[in-house]
């Protein structure tokens, strides 16, 4: 399992009921069925990843992130999570106001734009990063809202929404003391925990 997801499933309670946002092929909800017995539903719009879902015995919903949760009636599940997905939809705060209605608690993961690599590129080439961690040119990125750990925080703050828990890590997912030295500029992925 990604190292990521690792930490990811120790802020899930056992038993819980989760909605995976973006699940991709549902490697996140197969571990946690199989070993903290989760009730759990991903929601995908990659046909690919959704037959990968089915393959791995993952209930999935074929919906796009950017038409709402009006589905799902308010608290359905005790968590909502979305990895790396929050940067590529098209308004990231609206789909954080739906996870927080929809779930009891939120876990959202994030690439910081604000790392120092990205600056240095930026500031040294005078173009949009590429690299392994960000391996897309501007034209054809996933990404389509650029967001900072700082960034984040604000926009919590702005509705009200208390983080939990926040875990900063490299590209491996590791954490380590650096990265908490100053966040915003060493580490390379946000893992929040937030709730209303």
């Amino acid at each position: 399992m990604r190292a990521d997801l690792d930490i990811i499933q120790e802020w899930v309670q056992p038993r819980s009921r989760v909605l995976d946002l973006g699940c991709g092929s549902g490697e996140l909800l197969h571990f946690l069925k199989q070993d903290k017995q989760v009730l759990g539903y991903g929601m995908e719009i990659n046909p690919e990843d959704i037959a990968s879902c089915i393959d791995n015995g993952v209930n999935v919903i074929e919906q796009d992130l950017d038409q709402g949760l009006t589905n799902f009636q308010d608290k359905s599940f005790d968590v909502v999570i979305m990895t790396q997905a929050l940067q590529a939809v098209e308004r990231p705060d609206l789909v954080l106001d739906e996870m927080l209605r929809v779930g009891k608690e939120t876990i959202v993961t994030f690439p910081n734009f604000g790392h120092w690599r990205a600056r240095f590129y930026l500031a040294l080439k005078g173009e949009m990063p590429v690299s392994k961690f960000l391996p897309y040119t501007w034209y054809n990125t996933p990404n389509i809202h650029f967001c900072t750990f700082k960034d984040f925080e604000a926009l919590c703050r702005q509705k009200n929404i208390h983080i939990v828990r926040r875990t900063v890590v490299n590209s491996k997912h590791r954490d380590h003391w650096i990265t908490t030295l100053w966040p915003n500029m060493l580490g390379e992925i946000a893992i929040y925990h937030v709730a209303k």
